[in-house]
């Protein structure tokens, strides 16, 4: 994996982070990562190729949703919450809550 980039605070948009959420999947990470833990990449797990599922953690954490952190060979991420809040206060409050009523992306679980 190449050294990731993260957007500064400032710079995450609302038109890229609702281009990044407006996916099941990349919502279903989200709501598995709202709980603030890190998890490591080879934990999670989604109805996709392990390729489509590295896509989609690289749009997450270009919109700056995410944050990627690399520990040797293996990749951690975390959702990016205190940022996201700051920048679009009660957003992300307001997409979790319908993601879960609704249950998308409940079938992106981590590995135990």
């Amino acid at each position: 994996m190449r050294d990731p980039q993260h957007p500064d605070p400032s710079e995450i948009t609302l038109p890229r982070v609702l281009a990044a959420l407006s996916d099941p999947i990349r919502l279903g990470l989200v709501r598995l990562l709202a709980d603030g833990q890190e998890r490591g990449w080879g934990e999670l797990r989604a109805p996709v190729a392990k390729s489509t599922l590295s896509h989609h953690l690289e749009v997450l954490r270009d919109a700056g949703v995410t944050q990627t952190r690399q520990e040797g060979t293996r990749c951690f991420v975390q959702l990016r919450r205190t940022d996201l809040d700051t920048r679009f206060p009660q957003l992300m409050a307001a997409l979790l809550s319908v993601a879960a009523a609704d249950d998308i992306g409940g079938d992106v679980t981590a590995a135990r």
